[in-house]
């Protein structure tokens, strides 16, 4: 049953799918009152404890403090709820790069009661037209730089009625900004439930209809006290850094639930590219690091050049599964560990993850404490260790779409099926195969695209590649290799032939890309993932 409610705004809990369609939700060992907000337990309460004084956020040339940070955030929900008429369970779109600010609005508004919708600083008028109308959204809090396309928005939509500004910069000068500068620094916030629904979070790399996953306030803190306690084992002395956008939830727990649950400080970078990435790690000495393969590849090329990262001690992939040869290469480098592990939107973390002290090459690791994962078949029938199947996961978080049909293709039996294929060894270790949809068959076998592209990565020639498998009249698909090369490589027969040879060697020889096309550069989300479905599109045509 859920719990109370402190929305006026019913309309999440309204469109909560049926409780019948929910997945089994493992809660032993997550307690949390049944009044609770996010929010407050990330600012205020840490003041409390005595991280006042704390460097909470570091971005825009400045450090925040978490008393900054706190009154800041109170300020914010002071201007919400008084001069703007924002109510418990109303939803706040936010718009902006990652920054200070854009988390100052983000805890602000949960604070206010609202429910916060978070999104792309690149996404289009169309594009945040379908979020505005999913969601129903009132009202939005924009960073000034990027207005005009919610602008655009806002005029066609029949629900998105206040657009207010705010400054990125660190000058606050803006709307928002100055009115809030007038408030008092605290605030009383909205008593919400654990049970409230707080974040919307919309899924990336959707085509079509988006699809929003809804969740509470306990699950903020959730993946806090569980994956980023257990895994990372998060201190007060910590620096995080990533590039990872706020507006996804990896990003967010990433680069400020778990900062802020423990007391420790996140760097916020607008343009997170490796050279940046780098320049952060080495001034501000930062010790955990979110990014994807494709980064870590690049910085341990500016590693040679003498680049400084000896200061992280926490290396996280993300995005993409973690080849192999990079994650060998980290460990020969810097003799720490790169942790893989698999997380989704639905779940709103990381779920299964290699740990400090038990990791592996081609390993995702095992379920974060609190959840139990099983490979299974069409039937929802476990498989024997060894042997590819889906990835079924449940735990203290799981996947509620927000009045959505395709809940039920995403839930089974009470597990969350990722749309993941794996397989488990004998000692319990998962291992990633490819996404359900990436498998490829060829000739009656069943190919993964990432064993290949890791087989390829290992070869001098190849920077970066994407692997698919694209139609072929005698062996139904063929495995065709995207592939970005090293600089000063000829794009020829000969490059092709030495590319195919190598993986002939590398692994089973059937396996082997049939088809080479060499590219300029691959197609990628603002996480880094591959967007392998455009090199489908355009394989297809």
């Amino acid at each position: 049953m859920l719990g109370p409610s402190a929305h006026i705004d019913t309309f999440t809990r309204d469109n909560l799918p049926p409780q019948s369609q929910w997945p089994d939700f493992l809660l032993d060992g997550f307690d949390y009152p049944e009044r609770l907000n996010a929010a407050v337990e990330l600012t205020d309460a840490m003041v409390a404890k005595g991280f006042g004084d704390n460097t909470a956020l570091i971005g825009n040339g400045r450090r925040r403090t978490y008393k900054e940070l706190t009154d800041w955030s109170n300020r914010i929900a002071h201007a919400l709820v008084e001069n703007y008429g924002v109510k418990p369970g109303n939803r706040v779109l936010i718009r902006s790069a990652n920054n200070p600010a854009m988390v100052a609005c983000w805890l602000g508004a949960t604070k206010a009661g609202a429910v916060v919708v978070n999104t792309m600083p690149m996404l289009r008028a169309g594009e945040l037209g379908k979020i505005v109308d999913k969601a129903e959204v009132q009202f939005a809090l924009c960073d000034t730089r990027i207005k005009d396309e919610l602008i655009a928005c806002g005029k066609e939509s029949r629900f998105l009625k206040t657009i207010i500004g705010f400054d990125g910069t660190a000058n606050h000068d803006a709307e928002l900004d100055r009115i809030a500068l007038n408030k008092p620094v605290k605030f009383d916030a909205v008593e919400t439930g654990r049970d409230d629904v707080a974040l919307l979070g919309f899924t990336s790399g959707t085509t079509g209809e988006p699809k929003a996953t809804m969740h509470f306030h306990r699950d903020l803190l959730i993946i806090a006290d569980a994956y980023a306690k257990e895994v990372l084992a998060v201190r007060p002395d910590d620096v995080f850094v990533g590039s990872p956008p706020l507006a996804f939830t990896f990003g967010l727990g990433g680069l400020a639930i778990f900062p802020l649950r423990f007391g420790a400080a996140a760097t916020l970078l607008e343009q997170a590219t490796p050279p940046k990435m780098i320049e952060i790690i080495e001034t501000y000495r930062a010790t955990i690091s979110f990014t994807a393969p494709t980064a870590y590849r690049v910085m341990l090329a500016a590693m040679d050049e003498g680049a400084d990262l000896s200061s992280l001690r926490v290396a996280v992939s993300a995005g993409e599964t973690l080849p192999a040869p990079i994650y060998e290469e980290w460990m020969k480098k810097t003799g720490k560990p790169m942790l893989d592990g698999i997380g989704s939107t639905e779940m709103l973390h990381i779920f299964i993850s290699n740990r400090l002290g038990d990791s592996a090459p081609a390993s995702t690791g095992k379920p974060v404490t609190g959840y139990e994962a099983k490979i299974v078949d069409d039937e929802m029938q476990e498989k024997p260790r060894g042997e590819i199947g889906r990835l079924a996961v449940r735990g203290p978080t799981g996947c509620r779409y927000l009045a959505d049909k395709r809940q039920t293709k995403y839930v089974r039996d009470g597990w969350n099926l990722t749309g993941d294929s794996f397989w488990q060894d004998e000692d319990g270790y998962f291992h990633f195969a490819a996404r359900s949809d990436d498998m490829i068959i060829s000739s009656g076998y069943n190919i993964a695209g990432p064993e290949v592209e890791a087989a390829l990565l290992t070869h001098a020639f190849v920077s970066e590649c994407a692997v698919i498998g694209v139609e072929d009249e005698e062996r139904g698909q063929i495995v065709q290799a995207h592939i970005v090369l090293a600089a000063d490589i000829a794009p020829d027969a000969a490059t092709v032939k030495a590319l195919q040879d190598h993986v002939k060697q590398a692994i089973a020889p059937y396996k082997y890309p049939r088809s080479i096309k060499f590219i300029e550069a691959l197609p990628k989300t603002p996480t880094g993932k591959i967007q392998r479905f455009v090199l489908k599109a355009k394989a297809s045509k």
